[in-house]
């Protein structure tokens, strides 16, 4: 395992992050928070340390005799100047399920002194609900063990909250965390240097922080179940105005609708769909009218929705939903749409031995009997688009790059990600016109080998089968393929055939969907063999049954 030169290598990380907020966000701290970064540089630096371990760690409550740092040294010694600034505590008071929460389960059992069980003999739930008849009152450490030097640190609410809001500053979201230094330091993740601009940041205000925060605080509560969702959601009435917060909102607004549908408390999803401009709030809202009965308020959304379609998927679903709706309401049947039925056919093998899927089965028996399969799945075509658009994937323009750690741009998934790079990847699918969208890729290829990216996958590539693939598959079809995931980013990276055969020397390809017994088409995979047949691009479907069961 690699080992890091620098042992503070994680102190000298969250001075990264202060001095990147320093320089970006500095008007959106409050006094006391400058105060508070000054204050921390000021300490020694294995009390800085120190801190910066407990910040790192789950939970707040840390036991010091599980606390070994080489390179800290001693760790009372490196606590007390926290202490002193009041940041960490070292005999606090500890109510029934935080002792439990530092215990294991024969310390448990040694502090209850049940001398007719053995400590292994009872479960540590048994044991924690015993505790907690016995501490009634929150009580420090030593009370439970006078006889143990060992001592217990908390850090301060005032500490951890303001680091939680160092962290969504830097990051712009709540889901990457300080791992991603060391990942990064390791090597194990290498991301794209985007030159970021000074002006480039997350937030423009204090208010977009603290909006996220309370959002952050409410999806939570949410999930835990504990409130009832309407007054959860209550909370966020005055959010902020903010574009991109604003679609976060939209989000929660819609897992809780869709909650509340799902417990039959239909009115109240309703309610909240028809105000959510969330993507499948809209067919949400048609499906609750219809449970509800309102069948020609639904015909008259659905109706609505078709002429104006928010993207493939809806308009799919919206194909299931109005003949039903005009059966309901008696209205003249609608005239069934031709369907040209996909190239299909049925392949009888050998029922595998092992762990072998039927995926890997049916690309054996093409690999034996007519040309050369791989396993793909999504990897392929995705890969070739993310490696010709690096420039325009990773451009860096307002909004999209905060931080050294983004896998992607922040608005991938935004209805206009496409629109505001337009002249970008133009040019970059400009070079199908010629030769030179196969130098360009084999370049990236090599030169941007195991950088992260939202659309490479680096583990299912290799030269043979990039060589093989651009000579298979016409640059026409290539552009096709690619102007289909630039329409809807978030659902047209999936769904692609699990199979891909070439035929070098025809220079011609065919894309192969597996569907083993009792297996169907899903809806992405659907829409996806549906545009390759509109645009006369080779996809089939093989169903494969086994020729003799299990043994």
């Amino acid at each position: 395992m690699k080992v890091l030169p620098d042992p503070f290598y994680y102190l000298a990380n969250f001075h990264l992050v202060l001095d990147w907020i320093s320089a970006r966000y500095s008007d959106l701290l409050h006094d006391e928070e400058s105060a508070w970064v000054d204050a921390f540089r000021a300490l020694p630096q294995e009390s800085r340390a120190l801190l910066v371990r407990f910040v790192m760690r789950k939970g707040t409550l840390f036991r010091s005799q599980k606390l070994s740092y080489e390179e800290i040294g001693c760790i009372h010694e490196a606590a007390r100047p926290l202490i002193e600034i009041g940041w960490v505590e070292n005999r606090p008071l500890l109510n029934a399920e935080e002792i439990c929460g530092l215990l294991t389960k024969p310390e448990l059992a040694s502090l209850l002194k049940d001398p007719g069980k053995a400590p292994s003999s009872s479960r540590k739930a048994e044991l924690v609900e015993a505790l907690r008849t016995r501490v009634t009152a929150p009580l420090p450490f030593d009370r439970l063990f006078p006889q143990s030097d060992e001592c217990i640190y908390r850090l301060s609410d005032e500490v951890t909250s303001f680091c939680e809001r160092l962290k969504l500053m830097f990051f712009g979201n709540p889901y990457q965390s300080w791992t991603e230094f060391v990942l990064a330091d390791l090597g194990i993740y290498r991301y794209e240097q985007v030159q970021i601009d000074q002006q480039s940041r997350a937030f423009q205000s204090r208010e977009d922080v603290d909006a996220y925060l309370l959002l952050n605080a409410c999806r939570e509560r949410f999930e835990i179940g504990e409130e009832a969702p309407d007054l959860i959601l209550s909370e966020l009435d005055d959010f902020s105005e903010n574009h991109w917060l604003a679609n976060k909102r939209m989000k929660f607004v819609y897992q809780v609708a869709y909650r509340y549908e799902q417990s039959g408390e239909l009115d109240k999803a309703l309610d909240l769909y028809r105000a959510c401009s969330y993507p499948d709030a809209r067919l949400r809202t048609i499906r609750v009218l219809e449970k509800l009965g309102n069948f020609h308020a639904a015909y008259d959304l659905a109706v609505a929705a078709q002429a104006n379609p928010e993207n493939d998927e809806e308009a799919q679903k919206l194909q299931r939903v109005m003949p039903r709706l005009v059966r309901k309401l008696g209205l003249p049947r609608l005239p069934a749409a031709a369907v040209v039925p996909f190239d299909e056919w049925n392949l009888h093998l050998p029922f595998p031995v092992g762990l072998s899927s039927v995926e890997e089965e049916v690309r054996r028996h093409l690999h034996r009997t007519e040309a050369p399969a791989f396993y793909v799945e999504n990897c392929l075509i995705n890969s070739l688009f993310g490696l010709l658009c690096w420039e325009a994937i990773f451009l860096a323009i307002p909004g999209a790059f905060f931080h050294p750690f983004h896998i992607g741009p922040a608005d991938l998934h935004s209805t206009d990600f496409y629109q505001r790079r337009k002249p970008r990847f133009d040019a970059c699918l400009s070079q199908l016109d010629s030769q030179e969208y196969k130098a360009t890729i084999l370049a990236r290829f090599e030169e941007k080998a195991g950088i992260q990216s939202p659309f490479v996958f680096w583990g299912a590539l290799s030269r043979e089968l990039l060589d093989i693939a651009m000579g298979c598959v016409s640059p026409d079809h290539l552009r096709l393929w690619f102007l289909r995931i630039l329409q809807d980013i978030r659902n047209n990276r999936s769904g692609f055939p699990d199979l891909i055969q070439f035929w070098p020397k025809e220079k011609r390809y065919r894309m192969i969907e597996v569907k083993g017994p009792g297996d169907r088409l899903q809806d992405n995979q659907v829409r996806l063999l549906r545009y390759a047949q509109n645009h006369g691009m080779p996809v089939a479907v093989c169903y494969v049954d086994w020729e003799q069961a299990a043994a």
